[in-house]
Protein backbone atom coordinates (compact mmCIF):
# COMPACT_ATOMS: atom_id res chain seq x y z
CA UNK A 1 0.00 0.00 0.00
CA UNK A 2 1.41 3.15 -0.75
CA UNK A 3 0.30 6.95 -0.39
CA UNK A 4 0.85 10.55 -1.62
CA UNK A 5 0.27 12.96 1.08
CA UNK A 6 -0.25 16.57 0.06
CA UNK A 7 0.35 19.45 2.59
CA UNK A 8 0.08 23.10 2.55
CA UNK A 9 1.66 25.63 4.62
CA UNK A 10 0.46 28.56 6.25
CA UNK A 11 2.82 30.78 4.06
CA UNK A 12 3.54 31.05 0.70
CA UNK A 13 7.36 30.20 1.36
CA UNK A 14 8.46 27.95 4.16
CA UNK A 15 11.93 25.82 5.34
CA UNK A 16 13.02 22.52 5.09
CA UNK A 17 15.59 21.21 6.98
CA UNK A 18 18.11 18.79 4.33
CA UNK A 19 18.47 16.79 7.42
CA UNK A 20 14.59 16.30 7.97
CA UNK A 21 14.00 12.09 8.31
CA UNK A 22 13.41 11.98 12.14
CA UNK A 23 10.71 14.84 11.96
CA UNK A 24 8.84 12.78 9.62
CA UNK A 25 9.13 8.92 12.04
CA UNK A 26 7.91 11.74 14.55
CA UNK A 27 4.57 12.52 12.93
CA UNK A 28 4.45 8.87 12.06
CA UNK A 29 4.84 7.57 15.26
CA UNK A 30 2.45 10.00 16.96
CA UNK A 31 -0.64 9.66 14.30
CA UNK A 32 0.03 6.01 14.57
CA UNK A 33 -0.06 5.91 18.61
CA UNK A 34 -2.70 8.16 18.60
CA UNK A 35 -4.80 5.69 16.74
CA UNK A 36 -3.35 2.36 17.62
CA UNK A 37 -1.09 2.51 21.09
CA UNK A 38 -0.62 -1.39 20.59
CA UNK A 39 0.63 -1.13 17.72
CA UNK A 40 3.18 1.58 18.02
CA UNK A 41 4.52 0.01 21.03
CA UNK A 42 4.96 -3.59 18.80
CA UNK A 43 6.65 -0.87 16.06
CA UNK A 44 8.82 0.26 18.80
CA UNK A 45 11.06 -3.18 19.32
CA UNK A 46 14.46 -2.61 18.45
CA UNK A 47 16.54 -4.32 15.42
CA UNK A 48 13.34 -5.97 13.86
CA UNK A 49 12.32 -4.26 10.34
CA UNK A 50 9.35 -1.91 10.98
CA UNK A 51 8.28 -2.88 7.14
CA UNK A 52 7.15 0.67 6.30
CA UNK A 53 8.98 3.57 4.69
CA UNK A 54 8.68 6.98 3.19
CA UNK A 55 10.20 9.45 1.13
CA UNK A 56 12.48 12.29 1.81
CA UNK A 57 10.20 15.96 2.29
CA UNK A 58 9.51 17.83 -1.39
CA UNK A 59 8.11 20.61 -2.42
CA UNK A 60 6.38 21.88 -5.88
CA UNK A 61 9.66 24.43 -5.98
CA UNK A 62 12.71 24.86 -3.93
CA UNK A 63 15.53 27.51 -3.57
CA UNK A 64 18.27 26.32 -1.88
CA UNK A 65 20.16 29.25 0.16
CA UNK A 66 24.11 29.05 0.08
CA UNK A 67 26.04 27.71 3.53
CA UNK A 68 22.42 26.86 5.24
CA UNK A 69 21.20 23.76 6.78
CA UNK A 70 17.85 23.85 5.03
CA UNK A 71 15.96 25.54 1.79
CA UNK A 72 12.92 27.24 1.32
CA UNK A 73 10.10 25.56 -0.47
CA UNK A 74 7.28 26.89 -2.20
CA UNK A 75 3.90 25.82 -3.33
CA UNK A 76 2.80 22.58 -2.04
CA UNK A 77 4.41 20.05 0.02
CA UNK A 78 4.41 16.47 -0.48
CA UNK A 79 5.90 12.74 0.30
CA UNK A 80 5.07 9.25 0.13
CA UNK A 81 4.48 6.50 2.51
CA UNK A 82 4.79 2.55 1.88
CA UNK A 83 3.81 -0.56 3.71
CA UNK A 84 2.95 -3.74 3.04
CA UNK A 85 0.68 -3.99 6.43
CA UNK A 86 -2.76 -3.12 6.44
CA UNK A 87 -2.71 -2.60 10.29
CA UNK A 88 0.06 0.44 9.70
CA UNK A 89 -0.89 1.75 6.80
CA UNK A 90 -4.80 2.26 8.32
CA UNK A 91 -3.38 3.87 11.72
CA UNK A 92 -0.79 6.41 10.43
CA UNK A 93 -3.01 7.48 7.59
CA UNK A 94 -6.65 7.08 10.13
CA UNK A 95 -4.30 9.23 12.71
CA UNK A 96 -3.15 11.84 9.46
CA UNK A 97 -7.28 12.47 8.79
CA UNK A 98 -8.24 13.07 12.13
CA UNK A 99 -5.69 15.00 12.87
CA UNK A 100 -5.11 17.43 9.71
CA UNK A 101 -3.10 20.31 11.42
CA UNK A 102 0.69 19.36 11.51
CA UNK A 103 3.78 21.03 12.92
CA UNK A 104 7.30 19.94 11.53
CA UNK A 105 10.47 21.31 12.44
CA UNK A 106 8.27 24.77 13.64
CA UNK A 107 6.45 25.01 9.98
CA UNK A 108 3.15 24.65 10.70
CA UNK A 109 1.58 22.68 7.63
CA UNK A 110 -2.21 20.92 6.51
CA UNK A 111 -2.97 17.79 5.38
CA UNK A 112 -4.78 18.65 1.70
CA UNK A 113 -4.81 15.26 0.25
CA UNK A 114 -4.06 11.51 0.73
CA UNK A 115 -3.69 9.67 -2.19
CA UNK A 116 -3.76 5.91 -2.40
CA UNK A 117 -1.14 5.43 -5.43
CA UNK A 118 -1.92 2.13 -7.58
CA UNK A 119 0.99 -0.40 -8.09
CA UNK A 120 2.89 -2.27 -10.80
CA UNK A 121 1.80 -5.57 -11.85
CA UNK A 122 5.15 -6.73 -12.08
CA UNK A 123 8.57 -6.14 -10.32
CA UNK A 124 11.24 -8.02 -11.83
CA UNK A 125 13.14 -6.27 -14.82
CA UNK A 126 11.64 -3.09 -13.64
CA UNK A 127 14.07 0.16 -13.56
CA UNK A 128 13.96 1.74 -10.02
CA UNK A 129 15.20 5.29 -9.11
CA UNK A 130 15.46 6.67 -5.03
CA UNK A 131 13.16 8.78 -3.35
CA UNK A 132 14.87 8.33 -0.12
CA UNK A 133 18.33 7.24 -0.68
CA UNK A 134 19.34 3.34 0.24
CA UNK A 135 22.03 2.42 3.45
CA UNK A 136 23.37 -0.65 3.84
CA UNK A 137 25.95 -1.28 6.32
CA UNK A 138 28.34 -3.96 8.06
CA UNK A 139 30.05 -4.91 11.11
CA UNK A 140 34.42 -4.20 10.94
CA UNK A 141 36.71 -4.65 13.43
CA UNK A 142 38.43 -1.65 14.34
CA UNK A 143 40.90 -1.00 17.85
CA UNK A 144 39.40 -4.44 19.06
CA UNK A 145 35.80 -4.42 18.58
CA UNK A 146 32.87 -4.22 15.95
CA UNK A 147 32.11 -1.19 14.42
CA UNK A 148 29.61 0.07 11.97
CA UNK A 149 30.70 0.80 8.58
CA UNK A 150 28.54 1.96 5.91
CA UNK A 151 28.92 0.01 2.16
CA UNK A 152 28.45 1.85 -1.33
CA UNK A 153 27.36 -0.05 -4.36
CA UNK A 154 31.22 -0.49 -5.28
CA UNK A 155 31.41 -3.24 -2.29
CA UNK A 156 30.21 -6.73 -2.64
CA UNK A 157 28.91 -6.67 0.11
CA UNK A 158 26.90 -4.18 -0.55
CA UNK A 159 24.59 -6.54 -2.48
CA UNK A 160 24.94 -9.42 -0.53
CA UNK A 161 23.74 -7.22 2.54
CA UNK A 162 20.79 -5.83 0.25
CA UNK A 163 19.94 -8.70 -0.50
CA UNK A 164 20.08 -10.72 2.84
CA UNK A 165 17.71 -7.65 4.70
CA UNK A 166 15.03 -7.94 2.17
CA UNK A 167 15.06 -11.74 2.74
CA UNK A 168 14.84 -10.52 6.29
CA UNK A 169 11.48 -8.65 5.61
CA UNK A 170 9.96 -11.54 3.62
CA UNK A 171 10.32 -13.84 6.69
CA UNK A 172 8.63 -11.37 8.63
CA UNK A 173 5.79 -10.66 6.07
CA UNK A 174 5.07 -14.02 4.74
CA UNK A 175 6.32 -16.52 7.73
CA UNK A 176 8.06 -18.70 5.30
CA UNK A 177 11.51 -19.69 3.85
CA UNK A 178 12.60 -16.67 1.13
CA UNK A 179 13.60 -17.01 -2.44
CA UNK A 180 16.59 -16.72 -3.26
CA UNK A 181 16.23 -15.27 -6.77
CA UNK A 182 17.65 -11.55 -6.44
CA UNK A 183 19.87 -9.54 -8.68
CA UNK A 184 20.61 -5.52 -8.99
CA UNK A 185 22.35 -4.06 -11.28
CA UNK A 186 23.09 -0.03 -10.82
CA UNK A 187 22.83 2.51 -13.66
CA UNK A 188 23.82 5.41 -11.05
CA UNK A 189 24.41 6.06 -7.85
CA UNK A 190 25.05 9.15 -5.91
CA UNK A 191 26.36 9.18 -2.35
CA UNK A 192 24.58 11.50 0.66
CA UNK A 193 24.93 12.18 4.13
CA UNK A 194 22.60 12.56 6.33
CA UNK A 195 22.30 13.53 10.29
CA UNK A 196 19.82 10.95 11.59
CA UNK A 197 19.64 11.78 15.35
CA UNK A 198 21.94 15.13 16.73
CA UNK A 199 25.48 13.85 15.68
CA UNK A 200 24.40 10.22 14.20
CA UNK A 201 25.37 10.34 10.72
CA UNK A 202 24.19 8.00 7.88
CA UNK A 203 25.88 7.65 4.20
CA UNK A 204 23.47 6.55 1.87
CA UNK A 205 23.10 6.30 -1.65
CA UNK A 206 20.55 7.69 -4.64
CA UNK A 207 20.49 5.17 -6.59
CA UNK A 208 18.91 4.26 -10.38
CA UNK A 209 19.08 0.29 -10.53
CA UNK A 210 18.02 -2.56 -12.31
CA UNK A 211 16.13 -5.07 -9.85
CA UNK A 212 15.87 -8.91 -10.83
CA UNK A 213 14.41 -12.25 -9.42
CA UNK A 214 11.54 -13.24 -7.73
CA UNK A 215 8.25 -10.76 -8.66
CA UNK A 216 6.94 -11.24 -4.36
CA UNK A 217 10.64 -10.70 -2.84
CA UNK A 218 11.22 -7.13 -5.13
CA UNK A 219 7.34 -6.79 -4.08
CA UNK A 220 8.55 -6.71 -0.05
CA UNK A 221 11.29 -4.06 -0.97
CA UNK A 222 8.82 -1.84 -3.31
CA UNK A 223 6.41 -2.02 -0.34
CA UNK A 224 8.66 -2.12 3.08
CA UNK A 225 11.84 -0.54 1.75
CA UNK A 226 15.23 -1.24 0.42
CA UNK A 227 18.26 -1.77 2.47
CA UNK A 228 18.47 -0.59 6.49
CA UNK A 229 16.96 1.88 8.20
CA UNK A 230 13.39 2.31 6.51
CA UNK A 231 11.87 3.80 9.58
CA UNK A 232 13.79 6.63 9.08
CA UNK A 233 13.45 6.98 6.23
CA UNK A 234 15.97 5.24 3.56
CA UNK A 235 15.37 2.65 0.92
CA UNK A 236 12.28 4.05 -0.64
CA UNK A 237 11.86 3.64 -4.13
CA UNK A 238 9.69 4.15 -7.36
CA UNK A 239 9.30 2.60 -10.64
CA UNK A 240 11.56 4.77 -13.53
CA UNK A 241 9.67 5.89 -16.25
CA UNK A 242 6.30 5.68 -15.66
CA UNK A 243 4.52 8.92 -15.83
CA UNK A 244 4.75 9.88 -12.66
CA UNK A 245 3.43 6.56 -11.10
CA UNK A 246 5.70 5.72 -7.99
Amino acid sequence: MRFLIRLANENSEFKVPYNHQHYLQGLIYRRIQAVNPELSLNLHRPKVPKLFTYSLFMTEKRKTLRGERYFIGKGKAFFYFSTPIAEIAEAFIGGLLKNPEVTLWNERFYVEEVKALAEPFSYSGKTYSTLSPIAVTTLKPELGRLKHYDLSPMEGEFYNNLRENLREKYVLLYGRAPPEDFEVRVLKAKPKRFEVKPGIFQRAWHLVFKAYGDDELIRVGYQAGFGEKNSLGFGMVKVDGRGGRT
